[in-house]
């Protein structure tokens, strides 16, 4: 029981901490260690059919949804591999950002980097907040597909304040959704010291 417990895991939000309305803080602790820190402003433009007013057609609506402070989030650490899980508005929207860590052969000899590796963004048209009228309303998941993202080298944090865009494809038919990135400050592996991120 002792083991299970050293092994438990802290996750915090601290957005709090952030002048930014539409910033977030997110930290993983894992036996007492941070594992994984992110901050980040994130907005998501999710495209979905309703009726056009023959009832008839279809035309497409645009939904703009932000990533709610206070979101819940819980997330994992490994060596290689680390994972990031937040939902808000009751599970409506989920977004799971997974890095990873690997080696390669440069001349200068072996080198390991990090990257975001894996965006999938879970989405519901039925609710009612950014989603009006949606025809046939249910649950949409919009995922990256062989993403290499935001690499940077083993050891350091990446930081970025300009405004990125990564595209999703969604299972709704294959509609395209874009996340909107900024102010990013992340470190997924290897972090210095408790709520430190490395140069």
């Amino acid at each position: 029981a002792a083991a299970r417990l050293a092994a438990e895991q802290e996750v915090e939000n601290l957005s709090g901490l952030s002048p930014n309305p539409e910033k977030d803080i997110f930290v993983v602790r894992e036996n007492r260690t941070t594992c994984l820190m992110a901050e980040f402003a994130a907005k998501f433009i999710v495209p979905y059919d309703v009726w056009a007013s023959n009832y008839v057609d279809l035309i497409t609506e645009q939904a703009d949804i932000p990533l709610s402070r206070g979101a819940e989030m819980k997330g994992k650490c490994g060596t290689n591999e680390s994972e990031l899980e937040l939902s808000w508005l009751d599970q409506a929207y989920t977004l799971k950002l997974s890095f990873l860590k690997e080696g390669h052969n440069t001349s200068r000899g072996p080198e390991a980097s990090w990257r975001l590796s894996r965006i999938q963004f879970t989405y519901d048209t039925s609710e009612r907040t950014y989603f009006k009228d949606a025809v046939s309303p249910r649950k949409h998941t919009a995922s990256s597909h062989r993403l290499s993202a935001l690499v940077t080298p083993a050891g350091r944090s990446y930081e970025c304040q300009a405004q990125q865009t990564i595209s999703l494809v969604s299972s709704d038919h294959q509609k395209s959704v874009q996340l909107l990135l900024s102010e990013v400050r992340l470190q997924p592996f290897d972090i210095p010291a408790d709520f430190v991120f490395s140069e």
